[in-house]
Formats: C-alpha cells, sequence, structure tokens
C-alpha cells in the first residue's frame, strides 16, 4: 500500500476530530497516517536523540521520508558533499527501520552537470542504500544523460505538481514519490477529488503521496480524503497496479 502523508505533521483545524484527542502532534498524526515527509532537516541540523524520541513516538510501520540538507543541495551544490552527507547519515541513523526515502531538492539555479551529480549520486550510495527520490528544478535534468545517472544509481524522480522539469507524460510506468504543492496558488490551494484519483492511477504500489498545500490547512484534508479515495479505488479495481497509465489520459499541464 502507497504512503499517503504530508509535509509536516501539523493537523488542520478543521479535521482535529479525525485524529485522537491525546498525546503529541506526532503521535496523533501517526494514529491516522503511515508516513510524514519532514522539511526541517534541509533548514537545520537536529540531534540525534531528537530522531530517537520521533521514533519512538509512531507505530513499527511508521515511515519518515527527511528532506536532506540544504547545505549539500543548495550552498555546496551537490560538490564535495562526501563529509556532510556522513554527518546527515549518522544524524538520522536513531530512526533505523522508520527511516523512509531521502528527498533530494535542488535549487532552481543548478543545471546539470554529470560529472558532479556522478560524484555527489556516488557519495550518496555509498552511504545509503535505501530510497532516493529527487526534484531537480532546473530543466537541464530532463535530459538523457540525467535520466541515465538516476538509474544507475536507483534514484526515484519526483512528479511535482505543478510541473517544473518533467510532467506526467514522461513517466511511462508507476510513480514512487508525487509531491503535490497546491495548484493555482501554490502551498494554498486544494486538490478536488478528479484530481486525487488521477495522481492516485499513477502512484506505486510502493509509493509516497505528499501534500505540500500546508499553508492553508488543506494537505491534511487532501491526505484525509485520498486515504479514503485509495481505499475505494483499490475496491473497485484491485488488479489496477502495476499497469502502464497513457499520459494522455491526464491533462499533462495540470497533472505533473
Amino acid at each position: 500500500m502507497p504512503v499517503i502523508a504530508t509535509a509536516a505533521w501539523s493537523i488542520a483545524r478543521p479535521v482535529a476530530d479525525r485524529f485522537p484527542a491525546e498525546g503529541s502532534g506526532l503521535a496523533r498524526y501517526a494514529a491516522v497516517f503511515r508516513g510524514v515527509e519532514v522539511n526541517t532537516t534541509f533548514y537545520r541540523r537536529h540531534r540525534r536523540d531528537t530522531f530517537a524520541r520521533w521514533a519512538a513516538s509512531v507505530p513499527e510501520d511508521f515511515r519518515f521520508a527527511l528532506k536532506i540538507p540544504q547545505e549539500i543541495t543548495h550552498d555546496m551544490r551537490l560538490a564535495g558533499i562526501g563529509e556532510r552527507f556522513a554527518s546527515f547519515i549518522d544524524e538520522i541513523a536513531p530512526l533505523k527501520r522508520k527511516l523512509g526515502p531521502l528527498l533530494c531538492q535542488l535549487p532552481p539555479s543548478l543545471p546539470f552537470d554529470g560529472a558532479r551529480a556522478q560524484e555527489a549520486f556516488a557519495e550518496m550510495r555509498r552511504l545509503y542504500s535505501g530510497p532516493l527520490a529527487i526534484e531537480p528544478r532546473h530543466r537541464t535534468w530532463a535530459g538523457a544523460a540525467a535520466q541515465a545517472l538516476f538509474a544507475r544509481f536507483s534514484i526515484d524522480r519526483v512528479l511535482a505538481d505543478p510541473p517544473v522539469v518533467w510532467d506526467a507524460a514522461q513517466f511511462s510506468g508507476p510513480v514512487r514519490y508525487l509531491r503535490l504543492h497546491g495548484r493555482p496558488k501554490l502551498y494554498h490551494s486544494p486538490y478536488s477529488p478528479a484530481e486525487v484519483d488521477a495522481f492516485l492511477e499513477r502512484l506505486a504500489d510502493d509509493g509516497w503521496c505528499v501534500f505540500d498545500n500546508t499553508a492553508s490547512g488543506a494537505a491534511t484534508v487532501n491526505a484525509l480524503e485520498t486515504l479514503e479515495r485509495h481505499a475505494a479505488l483499490e475496491a473497485a479495481e484491485p488488479m489496477r497496479r502495476g499497469k502502464r497509465y497513457p499520459a494522455e489520459n491526464m491533462d499533462a499541464g495540470r497533472l505533473s
């Protein structure tokens, strides 16, 4: 079953009654969802005991997707990242089996450089063998050379909405990581049931669907609706997964 999650574990007031009344915010969130995307790791370091406390607050099947620090992606711009990435992996080690994908979001100003990317990905894979997703924001990352490196190092491309580098038409199979930022107003606008269904048709069995339209509280609402709609879709069409879904069935300009 895919992981339906939000960016951070805040609970919107209109749906607060869908969660337990007692416990920490994370514990309440984890009683309903099976994963969360943590963006604070992008902005600052956390103590190892913080990750240990998070792990102790959630069920065994809960997973944390962590955003790779901006020191690595934005300040160092993927160059010479070995030491800093190693320290990051050491910091998050207390999550143990509850560690999910690492998200590598690149700045819009960083174009594809094959030698630099290969060196960075090799360092990441030397230190970390788990799921790794990339969300570049410079169009040069859409080229064949970049795609070849993603395949070589088993890095999943993020399908983001709104699209920047690639859209749904450039995914021939199930998507492992969806990031839905909200449209037309970034980080605010909710998604309609029809839009959610179209994204779910793209999502891999073991994929992640993360709602990042958190500024208005829409993320929690959309995530709860998506849990319900995924269950309904599975009941109606249990053999759906694993198929290829033609891009023409989607509005590539809207659903990507």
